[in-house]
């Protein structure tokens, strides 16, 4: 069986599973954001009363973070009061970041485990060996009442990456060029398992940029084979005793797909279509891109790695009149950090605008939305019509060194020639 398919067989009861079954597991931590009140209608529609594991829930308030309106207040004033009456050991305020950052600084995130949240980014806990999977308010609520939910088994897909990523080759250009190749259909109700030399080598925090994507493609859930870098930091957080999985030797993939990461150069993924893939060459060769705004944050791209880079870049430069350049770090424990090493202050310095950790602007919500007309490089993770704001406005995706660059010039730029 593949790691996965263990996963699910250990939870639900049973010595094996295979693709298709349907199978009811356990869930071992739930969590719900701030767009999901909805949740907890259902629950008390349903007839709950108190939820299955005070220690296996939290809520998270990220994407109005803090509130920008009164609905969210009132949404956020509910779910304080339900975490209260339930006395949940975790519970995640508007002080703390996105939920997939601040879910494993917690340590509620390890590997072997089932996690499932409202949100289809959930896919990003592959990166620590887990199964980490989204749902909707009513399969949420069932998981609030029993910590059980049903799960078809996945089909496992995989994708190899193999080599060295080449300078200015960041692990949000693998996944672009990946996604551009499989597209975004390429993997519905399937699981990606990311597996080569390449990812062998990648750190923690990017090993969650690729995973997060995954669902871009339609994927159910993502996994990689936990590496050092992933059990050192899980060893230093976790808050329950894990298993690290194995896949047998002689499972079969579905499908198999095979890059080499040395032959990419810097990505774009161009409006209106997370699969609408370039190399950036080929973007800007046909003429200057002009940019209104430059974001850089997200479940995708705000972690310390990424504001690291963009504060290299533009340390000691400005970005031009009447651009912006907003940067949201993933959470408190990167705002912190950032701030000790002082990229916040480069990134000031060069005209910045340092907004509340949290999703913010990426779903069109507050702390950047676009215009009609404008044009903005994110460091996000959909760039469809109104995402980030007007159904007007232009979304490029792209590393969060490719923002910095192209922000300082007002033009998407090549960032190589500044690293």
């Amino acid at each position: 069986m593949h790691a996965i398919e263990k996963i699910l067989a250990k939870n639900s009861g049973r010595e094996k599973v295979s693709a298709g079954e349907i199978v009811t597991a356990k869930v071992d931590f739930a969590e719900i954001n701030d767009l999901y009140l909805q949740t907890i209608l259902s629950f008390n529609e349903m007839g709950g009363e108190k939820v299955w594991d005070p220690t296996r829930l939290a809520f998270v308030f990220d994407h109005y973070a803090p509130t920008p309106d009164v609905k969210s207040a009132e949404n956020h004033k509910a779910m304080r009061e339900f975490a209260k009456k339930n006395n949940l050991k975790f519970h995640f305020d508007t002080n703390c970041g996105v939920c997939h950052q601040v879910m494993p600084e917690a340590g509620v995130i390890y590997p072997g485990m089932i996690v499932v949240a409202t949100d289809s980014h959930t896919t990003t806990h592959g990166a620590f060996g887990a199964m980490g999977t989204g749902c909707g308010a009513t399969d949420m609520a069932t998981i609030m009442m029993t910590g059980e939910l049903w799960f078809r088994v996945p089909e496992i897909i995989e994708v190899r990456l193999e080599g060295e990523a080449p300078k200015g080759v960041y692990p949000k250009d693998v996944i672009l060029s990946v996604l551009g190749k499989i597209r975004a259909d390429g993997a519905v109700y399937k699981a990606i398992d990311f597996t080569g030399s390449y990812v062998e080598n990648l750190n923690v925090a990017g090993r969650m940029v690729v995973c997060n994507m995954a669902v871009e493609m339609g994927a159910k859930t993502a996994y990689m084979q936990p590496n050092q870098d992933v059990l050192d930091y899980v060893s230093a957080r976790a808050v329950r005793d894990y298993e690290v999985v194995e896949t047998d030797p002689d499972f079969e993939y579905a499908e198999s797909y095979v890059f080499n990461v040395e032959e990419l150069e810097p990505q774009l993924s161009c409006p209106h279509s997370v699969e609408n893939v370039f190399p950036l060459t080929e973007v800007v060769k046909n003429g200057e891109v002009k940019l209104n705004q430059g974001y850089i944050g997200s479940c995708t791209g705000g972690r310390e790695e990424d504001i690291a880079i963009a504060a290299k870049i533009l340390k000691g430069k400005h970005i031009p009149e009447y651009t912006r350049l907003v940067i949201v770090p993933a959470s408190n424990e990167v705002m912190l950090s950032c701030l000790e090493k002082g990229y916040i202050q480069d990134l000031m310095k060069a005209g910045a605008t340092i907004t509340t950790p949290g999703c913010g602007a990426c779903l069109g919500a507050h702390e950047g939305i676009l215009a009609p007309g404008e044009v903005c490089i994110s460091s996000t993770n959909r760039n469809f019509p109104g995402r980030m704001g007007s159904k007007e406005a232009k979304i490029y995706l792209a590393s969060p060194a490719t923002v910095a660059s192209s922000i300082l010039n007002g033009v998407i730029t090549d960032p190589r020639k500044y690293l």
